[in-house]
């Protein structure tokens, strides 16, 4: 699941609202909403996310919220190293390969690691 997924299945919860019922009221396919959620479709369009956020009747934080998610929510990735330090390339590379096996808490260590790293950027 990506982060928009899990996002959008939670304001669904929140709201009490089926797939199905979003997905018709959005005009979409149950089936092409729940391959968003699950991420086994590309990042969503803004215009979609756009429509998403005005169905919630999400205010301001929500939808930048929403919206940073959904920029976030790629879930095949390519990663370019070209030109950085070998450990770059290692590191994408052991990723690629052990993402699949790392826990809940290596992956959050992981995140607050590389968040950080932003935030001073």
């Amino acid at each position: 699941m990506t982060p928009f997924g899990n996002r959008i299945r939670e304001l669904r919860a929140r709201n009490n609202v089926t797939l199905t019922d979003m997905a018709t009221a959005l005009q979409l396919s149950p089936a092409y909403l729940s391959a968003l959620e699950h991420g086994h479709r590309g990042r969503p369009s803004p215009g979609l996310v756009q429509q998403i956020c005005g169905y919630f009747n999400l205010v301001w934080d929500e939808v930048d919220d929403v919206k940073r998610l959904a920029q976030l929510s790629h879930p095949k990735i390519t990663v370019d190293t070209a030109g950085l330090e070998p450990q770059a390339t290692e590191l994408a590379n052991l990723l690629s390969e052990r993402i699949a096996g790392l826990s809940e808490d290596q992956l959050n260590r992981m995140l607050e690691i590389v968040r950080e790293q932003h935030r001073s950027s």
